[in-house]
């Protein structure tokens, strides 16, 4: 018997040959004697060269499996965005491109994605060797930073207050930068801009003006600006807050929250501002020309607590309360649906106490809180 040629390779036309021999009736050991091709391998040709017959014609295992592999580059290719991508190659970076590649390499191979996106494989593996510069690390550090402090305001703070805050931590950059890393990251403050109502053409009194917009004062519990607000609610509609604020400090002494806006909503507001600070007397308290505070109840109370009442004119806004409100509305009220009176009531408190007072800054007192100072104040009084 003629000896077997080991490691001879076979052409696909001589493969197909000898399985068409053996469909034509000759068997796979003669076949093998004759032509010095081993039973195995004949079997495998066979299988892999014989057709498989459908509505769509014959097809042989090996053919189909090629035409498998090509629907799946084809999907592949499909997949990977590439359509409309020549004329916008330009705009799109390497870092974008390797960033893409290293998102979807689980799904489809690296030199799958190289070849469609037109990158060299060289480029994409080289791309994570590059260091991080130390500017970039610090960047990220100051992010992170900016991220701690924006978070622990409840995203109510802006570049300038957080700015401010780095500053004093240590961190020595201009705001400018601040701004760039802020917009970089998507943070920015939830702060919205305050309605303003149409101002009403009805005729009011006027009544004694002694504050005449001298906003100045010397120490806490000097002169007080009081106001109302609206707190909407779903199912109580409108309630009322009455707020008294120190003009020195900027802390809010008193307040109080109603469903009805009436004279005992603004004199329960007065009453804890004055048995908080206890003043002395002499107090300037400027209001508006609201009723509530025209009434005789209140200015009873006022000289009751041996106070000095003054009003703002027609068309002279309060402004400093009016700020407060301001605040209020944009940090807090326009950002939150409150079901009652009663969440509403406590969402007020937790603003004013445990935000307002005692732990938001305030450019106008050298980015300190107000509780901070009134409280340098009473320790050198």
């Amino acid at each position: 018997m003629e000896r077997k040629r080991a490691g001879k390779k076979y052409n696909d036309e001589f493969k197909k040959t000898i399985v068409d021999l053996y469909h034509a009736g000759n068997s796979v050991k003669e076949l093998s004697s004759e032509y010095g091709i081993s039973e195995v391998t004949i079997y495998k040709w066979v299988k892999a060269f014989t057709p498989i017959s459908s509505e769509e014609g014959s097809l042989t295992p090996k053919e189909l499996a090629e035409i498998q592999k090509e629907n799946l580059r084809l999907k592949q290719e499909l997949d990977i965005p590439k359509k409309g991508y020549g004329h916008i190659r330009e705009k799109v970076t390497e870092a974008e491109l390797n960033h893409f590649i290293e998102k979807y390499k689980e799904q489809y191979s690296v030199q799958k994605m190289c070849e469609v996106l037109t990158i060299p494989r060289s480029s994409y593996y080289h791309s994570f060797k590059k260091t991080v510069s130390n500017r970039e690390q610090e960047n990220q550090k100051l992010t992170k930073e900016i991220q701690r402090i924006h978070v622990k305001s409840k995203a109510r703070y802006g570049a300038p207050k957080i700015h401010k805050i780095l500053v004093n931590n240590g961190c020595y950059l201009s705001l400018k930068r601040v701004q760039r890393l802020m917009k970089r990251a998507g943070i920015r403050s939830i702060t919205k801009k305050k309605y303003r109502p149409y101002p009403s053409k009805e005729k009011v009194v006027q009544l004694t003006n002694l504050l005449k917009r001298d906003f100045s004062t010397q120490t806490i519990n000097e002169k007080w600006v009081a106001d109302i607000t609206y707190i909407p609610t779903v199912r109580d509609g409108w309630c009322y807050l009455a707020s008294v604020l120190d003009l020195h400090s900027k802390k809010i002494v008193g307040y109080s929250f109603s469903r009805s806006m009436t004279s005992e909503l603004v004199i329960e507001a007065l009453q804890n501002a004055y048995t908080a600070q206890k003043p002395v007397k002499g107090l300037l308290l400027h209001t508006d020309l609201g009723s509530q505070y025209t009434s005789s109840e209140f200015t009873q109370h006022v000289h009751k607590y041996e106070m000095k009442q003054s009003f703002s004119q027609k068309g002279c806004p309060n402004a400093c309360i009016e700020s407060f409100h301001a605040i209020l509305k944009k940090e807090e009220v326009y950002h939150t649906q409150y079901p009652d009176y009663s969440a509403a009531k406590v969402a007020m408190f937790q603003f004013i106490e445990g935000w307002y007072n005692r732990n938001r800054i305030h450019s106008s007192l050298g980015y300190q809180t107000p509780q901070a100072i009134e409280d340098q104040i009473r320790k050198t009084a």
